[in-house]
């Protein structure tokens, strides 16, 4: 990159984009946000959802899950049951060889709907794996099957409440003012299906998971494979947010300039001599120097069902996270399942699980800045006729 195009990149990416002169940059930069995109937030538990399953599907498909993926479908059968699947098509290959971290993405959405089914009086019995399950990875059979029914005495969940501003923040925290034990503390408690949840507020431990898992995210970027898996996922700007809801959103407008310059593209990202890809990097790395603590969960095995538990248990420790104004930022480059991770999957088993059992989520955690909603696919879009094999 030239020397002029490296001072364009650095004056746009900081926010300095004249497009216009006077009031139109303004205008321009209000106008980026990809509304549609973010439209499940607001329709979530919509009275146009009569039927009390797609109410609750529709706050389900606000779970957290890997790179954005949403990898759940959902099919109606009769006048009570959900049977849920795992589309194929948003495998994580290189990242998530075994469809692990897309498990427990799966389980964040199990958990929601139940919370949500609970909060408008029905019960929901699920049925995971039916049709059994493989260690080698998700395929097209069901992952759950779930009945509702009424039950006046279904426990209410305190959490749901937090579902609407639950997010994954990515920013940086402020190093002046530390997490409260009884915020981690909050975390910890919530879990109610088979995992271990722990954590940290410790100076000194905190100096050694923000270098892990520094080291950990350069990895990913280093490893062409693994880094590309990411890129291909990349929407820049409002039309691609738009168009793709899922994956990895770059919104705003110094980047949408930026992209429209040549000066960043998916192309220039995966240039590791680029300025873009320089960039980059240091803009994952930046936050987790800044981590004021984290927090972990860990199952005694590895089973499919037990990964839906820690899903199950990652969501409600993230809401746990919202109640209390903590940011929360799941960081768990060192779980991913591929060679050049091995040194660094096996010191944080070593480290939290020595007797063992799996470590299947890490995160970060905080005081930051607010942080918008992570776009959706609407739930229409995610049904599917009949019954999945």
């Amino acid at each position: 990159m030239s020397s002029l195009d490296r001072r364009k990149f650095l004056m746009l990416a900081g926010g300095g984009v004249v497009v216009a002169a006077g009031a139109s940059a303004g205008v321009f930069a209000a106008t980026r946000t990809p509304a549609r995109a973010l439209e499940p937030w607001e329709r979530a538990g919509a009275p146009a959802y009569a039927d009390p399953r797609m109410r609750a599907l529709s706050y389900a498909i606000l779970a957290p899950n890997p790179h954005n993926r949403q990898p759940w479908t959902v099919a109606l059968e009769g006048d009570d049951t959900v049977r849920i699947g795992f589309d194929n098509a948003r495998q994580l290959p290189h990242t998530d060889p075994y469809d692990r971290q897309l498990t427990i993405g799966m389980g964040c959405f199990l958990e929601l709907m139940v919370m949500a089914a609970a909060q408008d009086g029905h019960r929901v019995d699920l049925d995971l794996f039916p049709a059994g399950t493989s260690p080698d990875g998700l395929t097209g059979a069901p992952v759950a099957v779930a009945r509702f029914a009424q039950d006046a005495a279904v426990e209410r969940d305190p959490l749901f409440a937090h579902v609407l501003a639950r997010r994954s923040a990515k920013g940086s925290h402020d190093t002046d003012r530390p997490v409260p034990q009884a915020g981690l503390d909050a975390m910890i408690r919530v879990a109610r299906h088979g995992t271990r949840v722990g954590g940290t507020l410790a100076p000194d431990e905190i100096a050694q998971w923000r270098e892990l898992t520094a080291n950990a995210l350069r990895i990913e970027f280093e490893t062409p494979r693994t880094y590309k898996e990411s890129v291909d996922l990349f929407r820049i700007g409002k039309r691609e947010i738009n168009t793709n809801p899922d994956g990895i959103e770059l919104p705003g407008a110094p980047l949408e300039v930026l992209n429209a310059l040549g000066l960043f593209t998916r192309q220039t990202a995966l240039d590791t001599g680029s300025f873009a890809y320089e960039q980059g990097l240091a803009s994952v790395l930046g936050p987790v120097a800044t981590s004021m603590g984290f927090v972990w969960s860990v199952t005694g095995d590895n089973s499919r069902s037990s990964q839906i538990g820690a899903g199950r248990d990652w969501v409600r420790i993230n809401l746990a996270a919202t109640a209390q104004g903590i940011s929360f930022h799941p960081l768990s480059q060192s779980l991913q399942e591929f060679a050049e991770m091995e040194p660094l999957y096996s010191e944080v088993h070593e480290r939290l699980a020595p007797d063992g059992g799996t470590v299947q989520m890490l995160a970060r955690i905080g005081y930051g800045p607010a942080a918008g909603p992570t776009p959706r696919w609407p739930l229409e879009s995610r049904l599917v006729e009949g019954p999945q094999s």
